[in-house]
């Protein structure tokens, strides 16, 4: 998957001084000799630790060995946190990975590799190394590898190719990061990405940052969700998890048109006529009867005092995950407002014009601000995310930004060349 023969001269002579740091190690346990300034002192710790834990350099079938039953397995992940958050880690790095030789993995907080997607030929390719749905991948077990190491250490990481303690996985590299219970603070699981070369560029780890950061919020508004059961403000949920109403009643799903109404009620607050509801919701505006008869359902659905009549009007003041992401940008918390973001939910995907105009308003407010800052982090995660990633003056900002020498700069010189062909500029 990593052919040397694609890599600059430096590059592969940097290999080889770690694949010689790697033999010392394990001939001479903690002695770094000549070739220790080659690797980075986090990837020497956890190949002493792995010596230390009786990790196998030589194992191949045997890697991240499975203790539990496939019944026992699909009854454990069915009820994992991680399989709840799971379509936002889909929404947001699948899609870019569907054909590009590189797997998708969620891991529980021990290192078992829950859920696997991706590209089929990569995950074909992982099957000889045991990178399997149920195996343990943890550091204990298998040696340095980007899941196991992120769990030790509680901290994003990539490993790349020769930097991993067992042989047959060093030919792939890969970037992970732990999630966090917004609740407790414990680590539950980890999002990794692997695969070949590409997989240790900068921008690969960057992307699995921006993952987590949205799973985390995903997760804090379910915490968010189950405290409001007992709190007299109903909340709005439609940016990523599916489209919520919770309210003291409990939990409702919501159909895509009654989460618009909703939506356009809570940023109209002033109320909106049918006619202009009507003009909202579709481009050649929805039949009055229509409109009445949605208003109608949703009363009877969430509450006959919810909506006032003559404007229609939200009669209580409710929650969103809109608002708070509005409120996020006011507060310049950029890195937590692009995590909120994320794919941009219902806001992203309606057709309805009162819905489209809020979500480019709301992009060009969280761009506006990215842009303006000197934050490196938000503006990689900008130009990571689906909003971003042809944002050709970000992409210049991240640039400026960055240090002179810094190893990024020049990856973030290619990307504007390719927009800028893209794009004809």
């Amino acid at each position: 998957m990593a052919d040397t023969t694609a890599l600059g001269h430096d590059e592969v002579s940097g290999d080889d001084r770690v694949r010689a740091a790697y033999e010392r190690v394990r001939a001479d346990g903690d002695a770094p000799g000549a070739d220790g300034s080659a690797v980075r002192s986090l990837v020497w710790d956890s190949w002493r630790r792995s010596l230390r834990s009786g990790a196998d350099p030589h194992a191949s079938k045997a890697l991240g060995g499975q203790s539990l039953t496939d019944t026992e397995f699909a009854q454990y992940r069915a009820h994992h946190p991680m399989t709840s958050v799971r379509p936002v880690v889909q929404s947001l790095l699948l899609d870019d990975i569907a054909d590009s030789g590189v797997v998708l993995a969620l891991t529980d907080e021990v290192g078992r590799l829950l859920w696997i997607e991706g590209d089929s030929g990569a995950r074909r390719r992982a099957e000889r190394i045991n990178f399997v749905e149920g195996s343990l991948w943890s550091e204990e077990i298998v040696g340095t590898n980007a899941p196991g190491v992120a769990l030790a250490l509680d901290q994003s990481v990539q490993i790349r190719g020769p930097e991993h303690f067992a042989e047959p996985v060093q030919k792939w590299s890969c970037a992970a990061a732990p999630v966090h219970d917004p609740a407790t603070g414990h680590v539950i699981g980890v999002v990794d990405v692997t695969g070949g070369r590409e997989v240790s560029a900068p921008f690969a780890l960057s992307a699995v940052r921006l993952a987590v950061t949205a799973v985390e919020n995903e997760l804090r508004s379910h915490a968010i969700d189950l405290a409001r059961l007992d709190s007299r403000r109903p909340h709005l949920s439609v940016l990523g998890g599916g489209l919520r109403w919770t309210s003291r009643a409990g939990s409702t799903a919501l159909s895509r048109r009654h989460a618009e109404i909703l939506l356009l009620l809570s940023h109209f607050r002033e109320g909106l006529s049918t006619e202009a509801l009507a003009l909202a919701l579709a481009e050649d505006g929805v039949d009055p009867v229509t409109v009445r008869a949605e208003i109608s359902r949703l009363r009877r659905d969430l509450g006959t005092e919810l909506i006032g009549s003559r404007p229609y009007r939200l009669a209580t003041a409710i929650d969103s995950d809109v608002d708070e992401l509005t409120e996020s940008i006011r507060r310049r918390e950029l890195v937590d407002a692009i995590g909120r973001f994320g794919n941009g939910g219902l806001l992203a995907t309606s057709t309805a014009p009162g819905v489209v105009e809020m979500f480019e308003e709301i992009r060009e407010d969280l761009r506006s601000a990215v842009i303006a800052s000197a934050d490196a982090n938000a503006l990689r995660l900008w130009t990571e995310s689906p909003h971003g990633r042809d944002d050709v003056t970000a992409w210049h900002r991240l640039g400026s930004v960055l240090p002179q020498g810094h190893p990024e700069r020049a990856l973030v010189g290619g990307r504007i060349r390719v927009l800028d062909r893209r794009f004809g500029v």
